[in-house]
């Protein structure tokens, strides 16, 4: 597929800023087993120690953190669908952005901001205040105009790279399950702005 271009991206800002604010859709549930590797599923259950069940964010960790451990506040990634469907187009390529759950719900940082709750199915998840970036595979797959795009200010106000969360209530999500807004916030969900030394 031929990687968007500046204007084309740009044109899709009014239609995912009309995104859902208070309920959307869980549209893709994408576990990561090994690196580059993606298994897209119906269902999926999500714990509270290892995130996405099968996923291998535990097991692959943070290369920042001297002991290796993985960043307790990028558990499970999420990415607005309609940024998708301009960025990469078919359902069949949302999988190569390397997130697991891809919804219909505006993501950004007025709506959702730090701290905030998500009930998917019977789970339920906290926003975390970790950016979440475009990086170098980012690039090869989608094109530098798409990492600019999200990685710009009005990008990254609107998180249209996604967020972080993690896991507060463990349980079964379902492709089609509602996306909602929950009341309350555990204050876990703070980052400094620094990463460890390594």
């Amino acid at each position: 597929m031929t990687h968007r271009t500046p204007e084309e991206l740009e044109a899709a800002l009014e239609h995912i800023r009309d995104s859902p604010s208070d309920s959307g859709e869980l549209l893709l549930i994408v576990r990561r087993p090994r690196e580059n590797e993606r298994e897209t599923l119906d269902e999926g259950d999500l714990d509270l120690e290892v995130g996405l069940v099968g996923d291998d964010w535990l097991a692959r960790g943070n290369p920042l953190y001297e002991d290796g451990r993985a960043h307790p506040l990028a558990q499970l990634t999420i990415m607005n669908s309609r940024v998708l469907e301009v960025m990469a187009g078919p359902v069949e390529r949302w999988p190569l952005a390397g997130d697991q759950l891809y919804v219909d719900l505006d993501l950004s940082d007025d709506n959702l901001p730090a701290g905030s709750r998500l009930a998917v199915g019977d789970t339920l998840l906290e926003v975390t205040a970790k950016p979440h970036t475009g990086c170098s595979k980012f690039i090869q797959r989608f094109g530098l105009a798409a990492m600019r795009w999200v990685n710009s200010s009005d990008g990254m106000r609107l998180r249209l790279r996604g967020l972080n969360t993690r896991v507060i209530k463990p349980g079964t999500i379902r492709v089609g399950d509602r996306v909602t807004k929950a009341d309350g916030a555990s204050g876990y969900a703070d980052w400094s702005g620094g990463e460890p030394s390594g």
